[in-house]
């Protein structure tokens, strides 16, 4: 049995497996997810688990280089993306519209879809390297 780190099978899988500007997306509860992405369901009930518990665990474990969050982020769901730069303090940012963030979505290797019920509240997450 795994001592540390993620336990989820497929999550902890989906990270072995990443390789260098590779994607991934920890998503709300309501973001469309492409058809042909995989999805990773970890969503319970309304807000479990939450998007930002999602984010800082694959944290541990995931070297990210990048992210990009939706502009509407910012003004709909600002102290999400203020704990999101937080979280992700180091990492390069992006901006795009909403629109485009659904698109980009399209190039993940997984949507992991979280309980979170807040607006907006979905990230790209770049995998970067160790050296």
């Amino acid at each position: 049995m795994k001592k540390i780190g993620i336990i989820n099978s497929e999550l902890s899988k989906l990270i072995s497996v990443l390789g260098h500007m590779d994607t991934i997306v920890i998503a709300d509860s309501g973001l469309p997810i492409p058809q042909g992405v995989r999805r990773i369901d970890l969503a319970l009930k309304r807000g479990v688990p939450g998007y930002l518990e999602t984010l800082e665990t694959i944290l541990v474990e995931m070297q990210v280089e990048r992210y990009t969050l939706a502009d509407e982020m910012r003004e709909a769901n600002p102290e999400l993306f203020k704990q999101t730069q937080r979280a992700l303090d180091g990492a390069e940012a992006a901006n795009v519209t909403h629109a485009q963030f659904k698109e980009l979505t399209r190039q993940a290797k997984a949507v992991i879809r979280t309980g979170e019920c807040s607006p907006y509240a979905n990230v790209i997450l770049q995998s970067g390297v160790t050296f």
